[in-house]
């Protein structure tokens, strides 16, 4: 199985965040207007902003090995979860490019909130204490996503 790196933890955390900033530029070409194009332009400048939090968090990674029941126990899960979420990247441009409305693009960017703010609750035990505190705050960005894209989705039906 191998060792567990908190570094390849990051580097999946960089790949969703990229996923979701492309999906967000993407659904500003869908907006009929001014204020839901604003909205996802936001929502994709968060995604890049948390990707250069990882990569900072990268340069610094850590070996750090959790308690696991068997070897590579975490690194077998995040991985695993990581290829139902994250795709390949001719799967996710795919999928970004059959959103043809904006009520596409709400409910898949929630669906890819919920997905985030669920493997980075799981990658927070991975990692070093000492870099918790960032992934605590960006769970908490990506909650204030999820609830901001709901309410978005409710006000326009």
């Amino acid at each position: 199985m191998g060792t567990f790196k908190a570094s390849e933890v990051l580097r999946v955390a960089m790949k969703i965040e990229e996923n979701g900033e492309r999906l967000y530029r993407h659904a500003t070409t869908l907006a009929g207007d001014a204020e839901t194009k604003d909205f996802f332009g936001f929502l994709a400048d968060e995604e890049t902003k948390h990707k250069k939090t990882f990569e900072a968090m990268l340069s610094k990674a850590e070996h750090y090995q959790p308690p696991e029941t068997y070897p590579g126990e975490h690194l077998v899960y995040l991985r695993a979860y990581a290829d139902n979420i994250i795709f390949s990247p001719e799967k996710v441009e795919k999928e970004i490019a059959g959103l043809t409305d904006v009520d596409g693009a709400l409910e898949f960017g929630i669906q890819r909130e919920i997905e985030s703010i669920l493997y980075y609750l799981e990658t927070r035990n991975l990692v070093p204490e000492s870099q918790r505190e960032q992934i605590d705050k960006i769970i908490d960005e990506e909650r204030r996503h999820y609830l901001r894209l709901v309410d978005v989705r409710k006000n326009l039906t």
